[in-house]
């Protein structure tokens, strides 16, 4: 992730502008993981297909 956002640059002037954009790429970043999954449910039953008894008792199916 963070290749992704320093390739389109040349170069720094200092460590701090390499800092600011990677702590600006963590924020933007972290705001996707708030988001509530797709296909949950799916998910979660197909898993707990293919680990048969493994899930049971951590999560409530």
């Amino acid at each position: 992730q963070f290749r992704k956002l320093t390739k389109t640059k040349g170069g720094f002037p200092n460590e701090n502008s390499l800092l600011k954009l990677l702590y600006a790429g963590i924020l933007k970043t972290s705001e996707r993981w708030t988001h509530p999954v797709q296909n949950w449910n799916l998910t979660l039953s197909q898993l707990s297909i293919h680990f048969e008894g493994r899930l049971d008792a951590h999560i409530d199916l």
